[in-house]
């Protein structure tokens, strides 16, 4: 392959829908030229016509928060009002962004599309994204603002104690920003996205997924950041609420198997076509239709629940793409977090052999 056949195959992998033009007009080439090379391309199956569908590709657009993670560990038991010794460490973190590179170590062709400032973290965000196999073209960096970050205080167990999150970055993150990259969002096999983002946004996007059909995956984030959810909800097609998360979007105190089963039904009704609730060391609960079923997780001793959230959702979407059944996609999903579970990193060293290998244990 040419030079310039790399290059506009690459182009063409960042939008589907360029057209020959604006390839001739980035490469500083004729539109005769690119009209052969494409050609070219098509006959030795690099591509495959017109949106210049990709072969095998299975496209995942992963669309929300990507910020630097602090967490302070404490050395023994927090003492409130005064001073903690603490292990302190920093890494890439945002929901968005790990599920991104948990699905790139997974193997699936995966992009973010998500807001940095034009500071260093910004930079080190998307370069250590980059290099876990994720599409990083479609991301902004904003000039004026700072990248987030997240600070999580953990026991001596490892368990949250709370979390402090500068999140204002993504309030600049535009309706008309996501129209910009709308060919590449349309073109995915899967969407997934966060509510880290505006409001107007997050309907906007459910909106516009139902009336195109698009497969819609939500995290709710946080229990601030589901009150931003719109009450209409038809247009997701699975949404992963943790259990203060659907207390909160269902209006149902969680206290038994059997609340999961009603919260996620008051879910459902808001248009949720599957609901995958997260219990933590409880397993998950799923309500979708013909199946409501409670999914327990293998017993483990966890050394760090940061990013197990993320894992599961990305193991769940993994599972998908793979054609799995809902309860099979849970329940790699179930295996990814307790992988990432037992180890300090938000983001585990996860491969779909290692995934399936201890599935199937």
């Amino acid at each position: 392959m040419s030079d310039k056949e790399s290059q506009i195959l690459s182009l063409i992998k960042e939008n589907p829908f360029i057209s020959q033009k604006d390839l001739a007009n980035k490469l500083g080439i004729t539109r005769s030229a690119v009209a052969g090379y494409i050609s070219k391309l098509m006959k030795d199956g690099k591509i495959l016509g017109r949106a210049y569908v990709l072969p095998k590709e299975k496209h995942i657009v992963c669309i929300g928060g990507a910020n630097i993670d602090r967490k302070m560990e404490s050395l023994s038991s927090i003492q409130f009002h005064t001073s903690n010794p603490v292990h302190s460490s920093q890494s890439c973190g945002g929901v968005a962004r790990n599920v991104a590179e948990n699905l790139g170590r997974l193997g699936c062709s995966t992009s973010l599309i998500t807001v940095v400032g034009k500071d260093s973290e910004g930079s080190w965000l998307l370069d250590e994204t980059r290099k876990h196999h994720v599409d990083i073209s479609q991301s902004i960096t904003l000039p004026e603002q700072r990248s987030g970050n997240y600070t999580a205080v953990l026991d001596q167990n490892g368990e949250m104690v709370i979390a402090l999150a500068d999140m204002e970055i993504y309030d600049a993150l535009t309706w008309e920003m996501i129209m910009e990259r709308w060919s590449h969002i349309a073109s995915s096999q899967i969407i997934f996205l966060d509510a880290n983002l505006p409001m107007n946004v997050l309907s906007n996007m459910i909106r516009r997924c139902k009336e195109e059909g698009l497969f819609l995956c939500v995290d709710p984030v946080s229990i601030t950041k589901a009150k931003k959810l719109p009450d209409e909800l038809d247009g997701v097609n699975i949404i992963f609420p943790n259990k203060d998360e659907a207390e909160i979007m269902s209006g149902i105190s969680i206290e038994s198997i059997y609340d999961c089963k009603l919260a996620s039904e008051m879910i459902r009704k808001r248009g949720v076509e599957q609901v995958i609730l997260t219990l933590g060391s409880n397993g998950i609960y799923i309500e979708a239709d013909g199946i409501s079923e409670h999914v327990a997780v293998p017993k483990i001793t966890p050394v760090d629940v940061t990013g197990a959230g993320d894992a599961l959702v990305a193991g769940v979407i993994f599972g998908i793409v793979q054609g799995e059944s809902l309860i099979s996609a849970s329940r790699l999903g179930i295996t990814a977090a307790s992988l990432t579970l037992q180890t300090k990193n938000t983001v585990s060293n996860l491969n779909s052999g290692i995934l399936y290998s201890y599935l199937n244990q």
